[in-house]
């Protein structure tokens, strides 16, 4: 998706997520993100990190628009706290 819109950090807070509970979580945006790309709308899971100790998970995705990673935690089912522009250098 390079050139064609944004990097998206999105910012999760998870008291009592477990590597395993997040690996799930991960691999729902990720499919979600597979489903919504063959159905025409771009988005790229880029990868996550869950910090336990912080309660706190980062993801990232590639997509023309915050609105479009806002449709895919939707269609997910999953909350987040807050979605910002990145940059990855």
């Amino acid at each position: 998706m390079r050139g064609d819109g944004g990097t998206y950090l999105v910012e999760h807070y998870l008291p009592g997520a477990t590597p395993e509970s997040f690996r799930a979580t991960a691999g729902l945006l990720r499919s979600v993100a597979a489903t919504m790309t063959s159905g025409g709308t771009p988005v790229r899971y880029r990868r996550a990190i869950l910090m336990p100790a912080d309660e706190a998970a980062f993801c990232v995705f590639e997509a023309a628009s915050v609105h479009v990673v806002e449709q895919l935690y939707s269609s997910a089912g999953i909350t987040f706290d807050r979605i910002v522009d990145a940059l990855e250098v």
